[in-house]
């Protein structure tokens, strides 16, 4: 049964976090978690960490994880942007069991419900463009490049209840 939990980075899972986020989206861009920190100062202990964890006759193991940078404190133009869905992995061989789909529900219910941002965004691999489609996210934008590899703007509203 997979589960979601918010992390901080004092929790005893938040290395398996940072070894999966090396393993599926760092490593194969000769990146790593140590020259993210370099190069973003600050993110890392802003970001609110989800992970997926599994429970497995020989413990718990994490399998995925997802990153939420809110906008910064103070500035109007963070704020209208929204918060940014960052760095979000699964494991390679657990991929495509909806784990990725519980990530983003939990990540989406703290920020809109938690932060009561109205917006978030991500920059998208082209290859998981149609997964945030299925999640209900949108393209804006043109194609760009990050990292060497195509990207595209997707974002994703909070849903305003009616107002009678």
């Amino acid at each position: 049964m997979i589960r979601v939990l918010r992390i901080t980075r004092d929790h005893p899972q938040y290395p398996q976090e940072i070894a999966l986020r090396e393993l599926v989206l760092l490593r194969p861009i000769d990146y790593s978690v140590d020259r993210f920190m370099t190069e973003y100062p600050g993110f890392e202990e802003r970001f609110v960490h989800f992970i997926a964890i599994d429970a497995q006759p020989k413990g718990e193991k994490l399998v995925g994880c997802a990153l939420l940078l809110p906008p910064a404190d103070g500035d109007p133009e963070s704020a209208a942007k929204g918060g940014k869905l960052m760095q979000m992995a699964v494991d390679p061989q657990r991929q495509r069991e909806g784990i990725g789909h519980k990530l983003i529900v939990e990540l989406e219910r703290y920020a809109f419900a938690r932060l009561e941002l109205a917006r978030l965004f991500c920059h998208a691999q082209l290859s998981a463009v149609p997964f945030y489609e299925r999640q209900g996210w949108k393209i804006e934008g043109e194609q760009f490049d990050e990292a060497g590899i195509p990207h595209r703007l997707m974002s994703f509203q909070a849903e305003v209840p009616n107002r009678v």
